[in-house]
């Protein structure tokens, strides 16, 4: 900390030539949480990674993105990421810690560009806090560890800050054409996602170039454009294709890359419109990925459940899903309900929210004397950036209808990036006594603390009572003290103030190892003691203290396989029942293997149920295989296209994932896809593509038609050709699933 008081040139002078040895172990610290044990997720996001198993085998399938290896429909987001995934697992073959590995990378990448970033106008130890932070926000170490995009997606937009931040220095307009074209990029991985940082951008070309009001007009004209071209250079491509040539586009009801950019992956996140009917009318949001898991409340963690008593658990069992801001206290998918407070809110707090108040005090800080019309400094340009990066994205997540716990690593950037900056400008203002801002860092450490007590609170069955104390009492003792000493210049006064971000720093490092401690959620990760359930909030019922945390006994998600048997999910639904899954789900609720499969099913690469059980295999969906089924279906498939079609990718993924061979998702993610129609159906029947259906509950949005006309024209597999007959077997919505066979001439 006493460095803190050294002029910025001065720093970045002595530190040009050599290496930061303060980088390394923050470098070290990022690479443990997002790569240490990632090897253990034999599935990771099954969606995802039976659509990379697709693209492994034609350039039809790697261009399109195709979840299926027969092209029959995509994945729900454009291609960029998982072309970068399959290259991936090509160099170092198909597993789930090869698909996870580019965004580990990626998270790595953010903390280190974080670090550039900030250091070349903030100096040197900014630059340190600032990548410090950044890698021990506990949504980014989870949501890298798995292969969703948003790893990936924040890394290319910092590459894109690195490249506008070099056109302002360097005054070169080529700079600004790759800043843009670079968010083009990010657009082809998750769509309107990427454009949240277009605010920033513009704001700081603005301020920070010294050019005429006309050519910034004219260069961010061109830059735009050039951005926007590269955005739908791909959607031009697949919607200019002849539909019968290329597969459906997953979870657009029109078969088009641009309706799922702007409607399912854009204005509908705002409005919480993403259930789309097979009919076209729009019902309130359920799920991104509907099934996608099952993305809702969890039962029990472990065996120690049954010391709960029978009220709680009933409790927990019939809890239904609520529209955004409804009735549920957590709000949908524990998103908390809008408004201006909802990022402090539980749910949301503890993946992203343990600084704010201290990033509030520093943009206080930076901010304090500027003038509107100027002139500013570099820094209070970039701090400018920061905020108009910052402010936009918190208010679409605390007014948005539909979003996931994961998408808040967009915050994560300007956090860090206010946290490093703002803890030397506080610090020089304190230093100096100067007036009133000297006051700001012991305000910004008192409030932090307090903020971090109010987050931990709900966890207190689970982590303690200690740590909680700890941080709240450490906190006021050390942000008084550092009231009472400003008058003192000695080295105990800097280690106070270093201590005291260490202070603030403690949980957030807790928070961000939990996906390693507890087990994640590769479907819907988030972190936090239940990281394993997915969704990130305080359980919804109380288990024994002793299962977790600072406790020290087994946490949920261990090696004992609990994550996978035990910590299942129940589906959205308005049911009175809870809802059915594809798939099917027990009375308790959890989801269970498509087939009715028991817990010891075979893993994929698994020579054993014993031997698979020590890999953590949530997959978020199901992910787990009849073996009785599948050898019934190879044996007697006499050439056809697909092994079998069902209704969704959550009863697929498992098979294509296993085998490589090509299942028939009939109504694309969730089921709800307009693709087959009953004359379609029968074509291919007669060409021989297809004669076996899975079929679990009933069918969603437009397959009706096709599910009656299938359960009409068909004859019912005896499921003792094909179900487990272990009493351990699974039981579906209504009883087990049902094989079908039809053979039309």
């Amino acid at each position: 900390m006493k460095h803190m008081n050294s002029e910025v040139k001065e720093e970045r002078t002595s530190n040009k030539k050599r290496i930061d040895l303060f980088l390394v172990p923050i470098v070290l610290i990022a690479a443990f949480l997002n790569l240490f044990k990632i090897w253990t997720d034999e599935y990771a996001n099954a969606y995802y990674t039976a659509a990379v198993k697709s693209m492994l085998q034609s350039f039809h399938n790697f261009f399109y993105a195709s979840f299926d290896p027969g092209g029959y429909v995509t994945i729900d987001k454009p291609p960029v990421v998982f072309w970068i995934q399959t290259i991936s697992a090509k160099i170092f073959g198909f597993y789930g810690w090869s698909v996870i590995l580019p965004q580990a990378l990626a998270g790595i990448g953010s903390v280190l560009l974080l670090y550039v970033l900030v250091k070349r106008t903030f100096g040197v130890w900014a630059g340190r806090f600032a990548a410090l932070a950044m890698a021990l926000t506990p949504i980014v170490p989870a949501v890298s560890r798995t292969n969703n995009i948003d790893s990936m997606l924040v890394f290319t937009l910092l590459v894109a800050t690195w490249m506008l931040f070099r056109a302002v220095r360097t005054a070169k307009f080529g700079w600004v054409l790759a800043a843009f074209a670079m968010i083009g990029v990010a657009f082809n991985m998750k769509m309107l996602q990427a454009y949240m940082v277009l605010p920033a951008f513009y704001v700081f070309y603005v301020v920070a170039t010294k050019i005429t009001w006309k050519k910034k007009i004219a260069f961010l004209t061109t830059a735009t454009a050039l951005m926007l071209a590269v955005s739908v250079s791909w959607a031009v491509v697949v919607d200019s294709t002849s539909a019968d040539k290329r597969p459906y586009m997953g979870s657009s009801q029109t078969n088009s890359v641009l309706e799922l950019a702007f409607g399912y992956n854009g204005i509908n996140r705002l409005t919480g419109n993403t259930s789309v009917t097979g009919s076209g009318h729009k019902q309130p949001a359920q799920t991104e990925q509907q099934t996608a898991s099952s993305e809702t409340k969890q039962t029990s963690n472990s065996s120690a459940d049954s010391s709960q008593s029978s009220n709680q658990r009933k409790s927990s069992s019939s809890q239904k899903m609520q529209a955004p801001g409804g009735g549920n206290q957590n709000g949908m998918f524990n998103t908390g309900n809008p408004g201006p407070f909802r990022l402090f809110q539980k749910g949301l707090s503890d993946q992203i929210s343990w600084l704010l108040p201290f990033v509030i005090f520093s943009i206080v800080g930076l901010f304090a004397g500027v003038k509107f019309k100027g002139p500013y400094t570099t820094k209070q340009k970039e701090s400018l950036f920061w905020l108009a990066w910052l402010l936009p994205v918190a208010v679409f997540f605390s007014i948005a209808g539909f979003f996931h716990q994961y998408y808040l690593i967009m915050l994560a950037p300007p956090i860090a990036a206010f946290a490093g900056a703002g803890a030397v400008a506080l610090w020089s203002m304190y230093k100096q006594h100067n007036g009133w801002k000297s006051w700001l860092l012991p305000g910004g450490i008192l409030t932090t603390a307090a903020l971090q007590v109010y987050i931990m609170s709900p966890y207190v069955s689970s982590i303690g009572v200690a740590p909680i104390a700890g941080v709240g009492a450490l906190g006021v003792i050390l942000a008084l003290v550092l009231a009472v000493r400003k008058q003192r210049k000695n080295s105990l006064t800097n280690y106070l103030g270093a201590a005291a971000m260490v202070v603030l720093l403690a949980m957030p490092a807790y928070w961000a190892m939990t996906p390693i401690i507890y087990g994640g959620n590769s479907m819907l990760p988030s972190a936090g003691p239940d990281s394993s359930s997915g969704m990130g909030g305080p359980p919804s019922t109380a288990t024994n203290s002793k299962q977790s945390g600072f406790n020290g006994m087994q946490p949920p998600g261990s090696s004992s396989g609990n994550s996978s048997s035990n910590n299942q999910m129940q589906p959205p639904s308005g049911s009175s029942n809870g809802g059915q899954m594809p798939g099917g789900s027990s009375n308790n609720g959890q989801m269970q293997p498509p087939s009715g499969s028991s817990n010891n099913s075979q893993m994929p690469n698994s020579s054993s149920s014993k031997s698979s059980s020590s890999k953590r295999k949530s997959g978020g969906m199901n992910a787990e295989v009849n073996q009785k089924l599948l050898n019934y279906l190879t044996k007697n498939n006499t050439g056809e296209k697909y092994l079998f079609a069902t209704t969704d990718s959550t009863s697929a993924a498992p098979y294509i994932i296993k085998t490589g061979k090509p299942v028939m998702a009939m109504g694309g993610f969730s089921g709800s896809d307009p693709i087959l129609t009953v004359s379609k159906l029968k074509a291919m029947i007669k060409k021989g593509e297809v004669k076996y259906f899975y079929l679990s509950g009933m069918g969603k949005g437009g397959q009706s038609d096709v599910i009656t006309w299938i359960k009409d024209n068909s004859k019912e597999i005896p499921s003792s050709k094909w179900q487990p007959t272990s009493s351990s077997a699974q039981q579906g919505p209504s009883g087990n699933g049902t094989l079908y066979e039809i053979t039309l001439k």
